[in-house]
């Protein structure tokens, strides 16, 4: 005698069920849809429509990454155009920054972690010029007030090898370490530096 549950299984009716169920799965899944097309993309043409929609302004493209940092460095001394003294309102006058030189020079700098050692010019911070370079380097306020942008200089106390523009974070004892906040250093001789090294 058959086991009771083989005996169930080998029903002839379960069997033919089974097979028109399969059959009509095969059958289903051959067929051919009607050719979907997806609609049109227009997240372009809405973006410009939008775009028109909003009046241009004078206002500077934001220069940094962080929440609240505000804009790069490139404002106008008081009262006159780029390279010109001006004067402050108490009659003080204003000195022009590290990036107004008379003639330009390009200096041999190595960046250690970057494994590059490449040109850079006397009238540009450091920073930017790294990013020229494609490199994403840190930074956050671009103004010297924080030290996410920092890095060592290996070759001596920074002040030989770099100007910095109104830098207040870094304290004597660190830019003798060889510190430097690269958003506003600009280079004045050929020097190696560690990037994202901060005191």
């Amino acid at each position: 005698m058959l086991n009771p549950l083989i005996a169930n299984v080998a029903n002839a009716p379960a069997i033919v069920l089974g097979v028109i169920a399969t059959l009509t799965v095969v059958l289903v899944t051959s067929l051919k849809g009607t050719g979907w097309e997806p609609t049109t993309d227009i997240s372009d043409e809405v973006l410009e429509r939008r775009a028109s929609a909003v009046p241009e302004t004078d206002f500077p493209e934001p220069g940094n990454r962080a929440v609240g940092g505000g804009g790069g460095g490139g404002a106008i001394p008081a009262g006159g155009a780029e390279g010109e003294e001006g004067e402050l309102e108490d009659g003080s006058a204003v000195s022009a920054g590290p990036a107004d030189v008379e003639e330009v020079e390009y200096f041999d700098v190595e960046f250690v972690k970057q494994g590059k050692t490449v040109e850079l010019s006397n009238d540009e911070p450091i920073l930017e010029q790294g990013e020229d370079e494609g490199w994403d380097l840190p930074y956050a306020c671009r103004q010297g007030q924080c030290v996410s942008c920092a890095g060592h200089i290996t070759d001596g106390p920074s002040e030989d090898f770099v100007e910095h523009d109104n830098q207040q974070m870094l304290e004597e004892a660190e830019l003798d370490d060889g510190y430097t906040l690269t958003c506003v250093a600009y280079p004045r001789d050929s020097f190696s530096i560690e990037t994202g090294e901060a005191p």
